[in-house]
């Protein structure tokens, strides 16, 4: 295949104009321009109506190549008027141009995770080939879990660089955020009104850059990970400002669904709307507390989080997989009760380091049962990830708070309500710690959030104003982490260069091979071999493994496991 890097790039830059596009659209039709005049909060835009979409439209037609380049298409020709219309406003598209062309190098990618190829790329490209099929749980566990990720995914498969784009996006993500973070930070110095949320967001955009540089490790976990961030602050800006509630209601929105799509057990982060309801609610006009549900945006949001239910239901029989309460037995294509019951102790079973591709423990329900597991679990995972995270996080609030601190504060600390939101975070680390203490399942954003929220606060009220001194000091940290992310790749390229003699300037694209494409192939078998059946008019479907009928038009896999 002939990709090279400059084939590359132009697809790169093409779907991220595309995306943003959609986010002026949608910002648009929703009354929300206020919102997309940050180019970050245009892209989420993008992401987040694109996400519905993907939805959607799957149910009825394949993401192949036709379809995907439409979309492209009208994405940049929506981008296209939306920016002319704004031409004031063409400085936000510089620095959004800037963060991705950074970015860019983290895409050049041979080494994938290893999860791509089982079921990452499987499931994305099994949306681009037909649309949704119902009861493909039995084909592969990562089938029974869904992330909006794969969706989003089948989206970039276009002509020439075909499926090679399936990490955008990861990157979207981390651009997105990184413009939002950088634009808070840069709001805040030019006012000369730097307080905890500057020093969040820069010790959020710091961590981000240097600790998730490598964006084919992201998965559909760092990306929820990484909104969680902005969540926090958009939720802190919410409870401690009074201005524009309705705009970072929105955004409230936009951030959980999008955090829920891309991996379900995040629903547990709902509880981010406790302080919310707070917020709105008053003892002299109770009607006020509908104000959250009367934003237009509350339906979106709802929407969303009713299509990735639904999408679970069709492909394992529950809402929720493996919560056991959540699942049907009496659907064709569900799983017997003792499997799910299996799968879920599996997970929390490898969460707690009990079992890993070439191990299991002895007694593996006497293991998870409590907290068993904790003194294998300390040398098995805490000792070899857990603390190079506290490490890494130690060294970096340190590098901060000796740039900032200053015993002799010359400003007015703001008084922030930050414990009701830190409180939550506890109760979301106990529950992580007790149920599946693995880093990618919530860890990174945890430990990282429940560090930085006490020294923002601590920074904000002992620091010393000293104007372009001040602003020179963020800037520079921020210039550092993106060497750091740029050397970091670098470095990583050079090791696949010389390991799997990838070669990024002339063939710009993954280790693929057959095995990435081994379940469209069972899928395209079972089905030929019962369309064949049909057309001969014979009775045979029930020699196929697994059986196949169809429910209103839609291919059904029935699980008979």
């Amino acid at each position: 295949m002939n990709l090279n890097i400059f084939s590359y790039f132009f697809f790169y830059f093409i779907s991220i104009f595309a995306v943003v596009g959609y986010g002026f659209f949608f910002s648009q039709i929703t009354n929300q321009e206020k919102i997309s005049s940050n180019f970050g909060y245009s892209g989420l835009m993008g992401v987040f109506f694109l996400t519905i979409y993907s939805y959607i439209s799957n149910f009825f037609i394949a993401h192949g190549l036709i379809h995907n380049s439409i979309l492209i298409v009208l994405g940049i020709f929506l981008y296209l008027i939306f920016s002319f219309k704004n031409l004031h406003k063409i400085k936000e598209n510089y620095i959004g141009i800037l963060i991705f062309l950074i970015l860019f190098i983290s895409v050049l990618i041979f080494k994938t995770h290893d999860d791509f190829p089982y079921y990452h790329f499987a499931y994305s490209y099994y949306l681009t080939q037909s649309s949704s099929y119902i009861g493909i749980g039995p084909f592969n566990h990562g089938f029974r879990t869904p992330s909006s990720i794969f969706y989003l995914n089948s989206l970039f498969y276009l002509p020439h660089i075909k499926y090679y784009l399936f990490h955008m996006p990861a990157i979207l993500i981390m651009g997105f955020t990184n413009i939002i973070l950088l634009k808070k930070i840069t709001q805040n110095i030019k006012k000369n009104s730097i307080n905890f949320i500057t020093f969040f967001s820069l010790l959020s955009l710091l961590f981000i850059d240097i600790f998730f540089y490598r964006i084919s490790e992201h998965g559909t976990d760092r990306s929820a990970q990484i909104l969680i961030f902005i969540l926090i602050i958009e939720i802190l800006l919410l409870i401690n400002f009074s201005t524009d509630k309705k705009d970072k209601l929105v955004k409230v929105y936009i951030l959980i669904a999008l955090i829920i799509s891309f991996k379900a057990f995040y629903i547990l982060y709902l509880i981010f709307f406790l302080p919310i309801l707070f917020l709105y609610y008053d003892k002299q006009n109770k009607l006020k507390i509908f104000e959250i549900i009367k934003n237009k945006f509350f339906i979106f949001f709802l929407v969303l989080v009713f299509l990735i239910i639904i999408t679970n239901l069709f492909n394992s029989g529950c809402l929720l997989y493996p919560i056991t309460f959540t699942c049907f037995d009496n659907l064709a294509w569900s799983f017997e009760s003792d499997q799910v019951q299996h799968m879920s102790r599996w997970y929390e079973l490898w969460s707690k380091a009990g079992a890993g591709p070439n191990f299991r423990v002895e007694g593996q329900i006497h293991y998870i049962t409590y907290f068993n597991w904790v003194p294998n679990w300390f040398d098995e995972y805490f000792f070899n990830k857990v603390s190079d995270l506290l490490v890494g996080l130690f060294v970096l609030s340190l590098i901060v708070f000796l740039t900032f601190y200053s015993k002799l504060n010359k400003i007015n600390p703001i008084k922030n309500k930050f414990l009701i939101i830190y409180f939550l975070l506890i109760i979301l680390f106990l529950e992580w710690f007790y149920n599946h203490p693995a880093l990618r399942y919530g860890g990174y954003c945890l430990f990282a959030s429940l560090i930085f929220l006490p020294l923002s606060n601590i920074l904000s009220k002992n620091f010393q104003v000293n104007g372009k001194h001040t602003k020179n000091k963020f800037y520079i940290l921020v210039i550092i982490a993106y060497i750091i992310f740029l050397g970091r790749n670098v470095d990583r390229i050079n090791k696949e260069m010389n390991v799997y003699q990838y070669s990024p300037l002339k063939e710009t694209y993954y280790k693929f091979n057959d095995h990435h494409l081994r379940i469209q192939k069972e899928f395209n078998l079972l089905i030929d071999n019962f369309n064949n059946c049909k057309s001969q008019n014979k009775n045979c479907s029930k020699k196929l493994m697994p059986k196949i009928q169809q429910l209103y038009g839609k291919y059904m896999f029935v699980n008979d496991q």
